[in-house]
Parts: C-alpha cells; structure tokens; sequence
C-alpha cells in the first residue's frame, strides 16, 4: 500500500503545496546541501572591511541568484508538460540547493547576511517559471539555457571582481560556475530553443537590476 502511495502521480495540488513548502525552506529556512562546500579545507584568507563588505556583497548577489534559479525550476517544473522534463527540472533544482546553501554559508564566514528582498525575488521568478512553462516544454527549457548562460556570465563576472586573497569565496563560484554550464548544456540537449528577440535581453536587463539592489540590500 505505502509503494502504490510513494509512486502515485502527485496532483497539481500536491505540487503547489509542495512548491510551497520548498518556497518557505528556500527564503526563511536554511537549505542543507547534500555536498560539501568547495571551500571546505581553503584557509580563510585576511581581508580588511571594505574587502569583506566587497566579498559578502558579492555572495549575497549570488545568494539570491540561487534563490532565484530555485523560484524558476519550481515555476517550470510545476506546469511542464512531460514527467520526464519535470523530473530533470527537479534535479536541477537540487544541484541549485546545494549552490545556496553553499552561498549561505559563505555569508554567514563573511559575518553578512542574505537579500532582505528574497521573498519577493523569489515570488517574482517563480511567476517567470511558471509562464514560461505554459509556452511549452521547449521553450522552457530555452529558458534554462538562456539563463545559466547569463549565470555563467555574472559568475565569471565575480570570479574577477573577488578580492584575490578570497580563495573561500573563489572556490564556491568556480564549482557553481562549472555546473551552470552543465545545466545549460543539458537542457539544450532535451530540446530547449533558443529565446527570441528581445527575451534575452529582458532577462539581462532584470538581472542586472537585481544585482544592483542585491549587492546592498
């Protein structure tokens, strides 16, 4: 009886409680990661406070890009058309737990805390998510692509703005940079399209707004 349960096909209302749930644990909780930091046994170098303020500035931007990416796969995830697109979105979306709860981490080392304005990044990706879905399988997974192409970006962006001695830091990004790409990859490989004029340069534009006021707030 317990098999024929766990296996049952979840209903849409079970996927919107459960979307809550990991929307609650994603903003207000603390996300445990299911791998170690990369920056686990990296000696955390001496910074002054403008560098420290720098750093954590930056570790909250990326914070909140993974709080984001969680909104985003949950969104795509809850309205996909085949189990099997969902199943690969939920996937992704771990691998995006194990990049907050790493980001988190750092914060807490660097004596900072994340964006006080995650409840609504969240609620405002997770909107994107979800319409997107609604256009279709191929277009959100077009949407993965664009995305972690513009995370990759950002990140690469970080890797050369940390301060040099920061190698805690510098460890996280290069692991989650690494498996952005990997993303990106993957749901090119499951039939993402690429994103017509001017969705691109929309996101690009959000984005940027929302590291300006992720950085400070």
């Amino acid at each position: 009886m317990s098999t024929v349960m766990n296996a049952r096909t979840l209903s849409p209302l079970d996927r919107l409680l459960a979307g809550i749930e990991r929307a609650l644990e994603t903003v207000a909780g603390a996300p445990e990661a299911n791998r170690a930091s990369p920056a686990h046994g990296i000696a955390d170098a001496e910074m002054d406070d403008a560098e420290r303020h720098h750093a954590a500035g930056l570790m909250r931007v990326n914070h909140t890009g993974e709080v984001c990416a969680q909104a985003l796969y949950d969104g795509q995830a809850a309205l996909a058309r085949k189990e099997e697109n969902r199943a690969h979105l939920q996937h992704a979306a771990a691998e995006e737990t194990d990049h907050l709860a790493w980001c988190a981490e750092r914060l807490r080392e660097l004596d900072s805390h994340p964006s006080r304005l995650n409840a609504l990044w969240y609620a405002g990706s997770y909107a994107i998510g979800a319409i997107a879905a609604l256009a279709g399988d191929p277009v959100s997974l077009g949407f993965v692509v664009e995305t972690e192409k513009q995370v990759e970006a950002h990140l690469a962006e970080h890797l050369d703005k940390l301060p040099a001695q920061d190698e805690r830091s510098r460890a996280v990004l290069q692991q989650m940079q690494a498996e952005e790409v990997q993303h990106a990859e993957n749901a090119q490989q499951r039939g993402g399209i690429a994103l017509p004029f001017p969705i691109p340069q929309l996101m690009h534009v959000s984005s940027m707004v929302m590291k300006t006021i992720a950085y400070r707030v």
